[in-house]
């Protein structure tokens, strides 16, 4: 039998109220995640009220959306994450999530720090819209080899 591979995470499938995946709020959660982080709404997928498809950078990454009359609740730091390549990637996303929250203040942030780990810095800020888990976006900052 053949060894498997390394499988990757590709998508994140949540239950949502029927009323969020209406027109008008399916526009506020497409306007948001595609404004800041650039994902981008499948329309072949889209049916009104039953589900919604968020395409995150490559075609087989993706937010599925999907509603249920009895739908996903979570705590505040119940979360999926997303990593960067660069501090400034994060930093770019991060003022985008304050200037969207500047006109909606329904945007949920938890403010960028920085942790510190055996050999590594941790930098990542928290947001949430509309969706029942907040998205982590994180930059691992490894040490360089001394010697």
């Amino acid at each position: 039998m053949p060894k498997p591979g390394h499988p990757r995470f590709n998508h994140v499938a949540l239950s949502v109220p029927p009323d969020l995946l209406a027109e008008h709020r399916r526009r506020e959660i497409v306007d948001f995640y595609s404004g800041v982080f650039g994902w981008t709404e499948y329309p072949t997928e889209t049916i009104d009220r039953k589900q919604l498809v968020l395409g995150v950078y490559a075609f087989d990454q993706f937010v599925f959306l999907i509603a249920d009359d009895n739908p996903m609740r979570a705590p505040r730091m119940d979360h999926f994450g997303l990593g960067v390549g660069s501090e400034e990637e994060l930093d770019v996303f991060y003022q985008r999530c304050v200037e969207y929250r500047g006109r909606d203040p329904r945007v949920d942030i938890i403010d960028k720090q920085t942790e510190q780990h055996p050999g590594l810095s941790l930098t990542n800020f928290y947001v949430g819209y509309l969706l029942p888990m907040m998205l982590e976006i994180q930059y691992f900052a490894f040490d360089a080899p001394s010697g």
